[in-house]
């Protein structure tokens, strides 16, 4: 489908509809605009400003027919801790290669591999984003002076706890009526806009009954100009693109993984589909050109998504219509935009914090108390104690090498024979003991994954239950679904083992993935094309038919029942002491 077939059977009535939704989330985009970017340490206008371009192209070009794009909560740790130890320009020009990353990943069609990330680590990077959103507000809910903002929480935490005396009431108070506007509201008049209303009811309370009594935008950041940003080209370097390039990969990251995660809650909601590469594509030229007019990194919004969608849109062009409300704000009343309390805005940005925190997910995977339990705590402390980058790299690290060693217990290996009892006499491990254990042919069955966390184990599994070379090693690998080149490697150790015993290797019912590897790296015809077998019984015929018989004379342990025949017994008496030495077999499995 062509990115313009979004629009494809548009008319008047779906213009009204997205010119209304537009209208509703454009007046929820303005107060979100300007708190995210005071939360992540740059002035509220150029929130404003990502609002208005970066939400107006996400919408043009995007993959989504309901996407709203815009700053969001999720970046904030990042934005943040860019500013503080880069400065602004720079994070300007790590939002550029943000977003040419993401034209990458959009080009190379990555958008599916970005649903790979472990759940565990989203939930946790997710709940620890929360976490200092929330914390980062309580100076501005309580309105204490004097206060340095750090990087790292804990020192953010000490910093509130030594200025605490420093409390205004009057700050509190405001924040207090905001929060109860975002609390009450909803329940009462759902569509009507809560974060609005609370901040112009709270920040028109603060200007009658307590003037200059509490921190406003424009005594903390200055007035905000009622005018279109201009363009301004960053200084780009060699040195400043090796410097930014770790943090704008993990603005690429999470912007993707944010943007596409919005993409697929609007589809469950309007039972359409996204083109994933397109909206990275469309993420990307967003944030590429939002920048050189101040704007910071954006991504699709979940909640101004599902609010878009509730609202009754029809097409993107509700995104660009909200785009345009923003901007015809902006023209009109930024004056007033300056007399708003930062007390006022700090509940906002709480209750966003709240509701991203996944809470609810979070607990549930704890109580699981499994490796991703592991990997959820880790990577939600990481985000909280250190940054998101150190959070996500270790989290998938370790979440791989947990995944790695549960799939490497999973795998089996277990020497069979064959069950008379059974039927069509079906190889079991409990017929293989001392007494009852063909010294020329020897079977395993494998089952689980060949590759690197498991490849070891399968050959010392092997090799550690061989007492004796056997003329024919036997592999039943129908349940191995996938092989590595570890896997590979190893077993190839095996069967060049075996080989330089004078002894030859069958395979029975390999799957197609395993087959592939084997053929690409020469073992498959280093074993030989006819050693390999759709089923075991065909494996076991050939090879009983290839057994050195002199060794077969006198043989007691009657593995199969053509051994009767080639120990050199009489037909009467090989059958009894076949017959015996089964039972005798079975019973002592308790089977």
């Amino acid at each position: 489908m062509k990115a313009w077939g979004r629009f494809a059977g548009y008319n008047t009535e779906y213009f009204r509809r997205d010119l209304l939704s537009g209208l509703i989330v454009g007046v929820i985009a303005i107060p979100l605009g300007m708190a995210f970017a005071i939360a992540s340490g740059v002035s509220p206008q150029y929130g404003i400003y990502t609002t208005i371009i970066a939400g107006f192209i996400i919408s043009l070009l995007g993959g989504s027919r309901f996407q709203i794009g815009g700053p969001t909560g999720a970046f904030v740790p990042i934005l943040f801790a860019i500013v503080m130890q880069y400065g602004y320009e720079n994070l300007l020009i790590a939002g550029i290669l943000a977003g040419i990353l993401l034209v990458l990943m959009g080009v190379f069609r990555l958008g599916a591999l970005i649903k790979y990330i472990p759940r565990p680590v989203t939930i946790g990077f997710t709940a620890g984003i929360a976490v200092l959103i929330f914390t980062g507000q309580i100076a501005n809910f309580l309105g204490l002076r004097d206060i340095r903002k750090h990087e790292d929480f804990l020192s953010n935490m000490k910093e509130i706890g030594l200025h605490f005396s420093t409390v205004n009431v009057y700050s509190v108070i405001t924040a207090v009526i905001s929060l109860a506007f975002l609390l009450w509201l909803p329940k009462l008049l759902p569509k009507v806009p809560a974060s609005l209303i609370g901040l112009v009811v709270s920040s028109l309370i603060a200007a009658w009954f307590f003037p200059d009594q509490v921190a406003t935008i424009g005594s903390t950041y200055g007035a905000i100009p009622s005018e279109l940003p201009a363009f301004h080209l960053p200084e780009i370097t060699l040195e400043k693109i090796e410097l930014l390039i770790r943090p704008a990969l993990v603005i690429a990251m999470l912007g993707g993984i944010e943007s596409l995660l919005s993409a697929v809650v609007a589809d469950g909601m309007t039972g359409s589909r996204h083109h994933s590469n397109r909206e990275l594509i469309g993420q990307g030229i967003a944030n590429i050109v939002t920048p050189l007019f101040g704007g910071i990194p954006a991504t699709g919004a979940i909640a101004r998504t599902a609010t878009n969608i509730k609202s009754g849109a029809a097409s993107p062009v509700s995104g660009m219509v909200h785009s345009v409300v923003v901007l015809l704000v902006l023209l009109l009343f930024a004056p007033f935009a300056s007399d708003i309390p930062l007390a006022s805005m700090s509940p906002i940005l709480m209750v966003v914090a709240w509701n991203m925190s996944e809470r609810k997910e979070f607990i549930h995977i704890l109580k699981t108390k499994t490796t991703d339990s592991v990997v959820l705590m880790m990577t939600f402390l990481l985000t909280v104690l250190t940054d998101l980058t150190t959070a996500v790299e270790v989290g998938l690290i370790l979440a791989v090498i947990l995944f790695a060693k549960r799939m490497s217990d999973i795998l089996k290996v277990a020497k069979v024979l064959p069950d008379p009892s059974a039927k069509h006499e079906k190889v079991v491990p409990h017929m293989v003991n001392e007494g009852h254990d063909c010294p020329q042919l020897a079977i395993y069955t494998v089952e689980g994954a060949l590759f690197f966390g498991a490849a070891t184990s399968f050959e010392q599994s092997v090799m550690g239950s061989i007492r004796q070379w056997p003329k024919i090693l036997l592999l039943r690998m129908g349940k191995v679904p996938f092989m590595d080149t570890t896997g590979e490697a190893n077993l190839a150790h095996l069967v060049k083992d075996i080989i330089n015993h004078g002894g030859i290797v069958l395979i029975s019912g390999i799957q197609s993935q395993p087959k592939e590897v084997l053929k690409s790296t020469g073992l498959y015809d280093l074993i030989g094309k006819e050693h390999f077998f759709e089923h075991t019984g065909e494996a076991i015929d050939y090879a009983l038919t290839r057994l050195d018989r002199p060794k077969c004379i006198g043989c007691r342990h009657f593995a199969f029942r053509e051994c009767a025949a080639l120990s050199g017994l009489d037909p009467q008496t090989a059958e009894i002491r076949t017959d015996r030495l089964n039972r005798l077999t079975v019973d002592k499995s308790g089977v």
